[in-house]
């Protein structure tokens, strides 16, 4: 079954604040194989004009894709997410992540498409520090496959 039109500009309340660690950031990093030297020494940080260790790019993927679970359950969106893969990531930032910085994310559905059986899910991510200015904006794409014919 289609998920519904009507869910197109829908949004949802801000997730309470993620605090951003060094030490998550130096996980993620050694994670994704990233061995930049912003990630996991301050004094680096510093010589590059951050106040203290920045986030690989895709660090917030890990806050945005948990904030987008307020969509992803919503029941009265009927998403089947045992059918859904991950379709596509971007991200456009103001700033980079630091450490110390407490985040918060809302999530807004962008728009509701059928192809070919499988419903397409667009949602953007709007990250916001504890002053509430913009740090980043995420869009991910969900994939819900169509059902297998019996």
């Amino acid at each position: 079954m289609a998920l519904d039109q009507s869910f197109v500009g829908r949004t949802y309340p801000p997730t309470a604040p993620y605090e951003v660690g060094r030490e998550k950031i130096r996980e993620f990093a050694e994670a994704v194989g990233d061995a930049h030297p912003a990630y996991t020494d301050p004094e680096a940080a510093r010589a590059l004009g951050h106040d203290d260790v920045i986030a690989p790019p895709t660090f917030v993927f890990s806050i945005t894709f948990k904030a987008a679970g307020q969509v992803i359950e919503d029941p009265q969106l009927g998403l089947d997410y045992s059918r859904v893969v991950h379709g596509d990531q971007k991200f456009v930032y103001v700033r980079p992540v630091r450490a110390g910085d407490r985040l918060s994310v809302t999530s807004t559905i962008e728009a509701v498409k059928s192809m070919a059986g499988n419903d397409i899910l667009d949602v953007r991510g709007e990250v916001h520090d504890e002053s509430g200015e913009l740090v980043v904006t995420a869009w991910t794409k969900l994939v819900a496959r169509a059902a297998e014919e019996a």
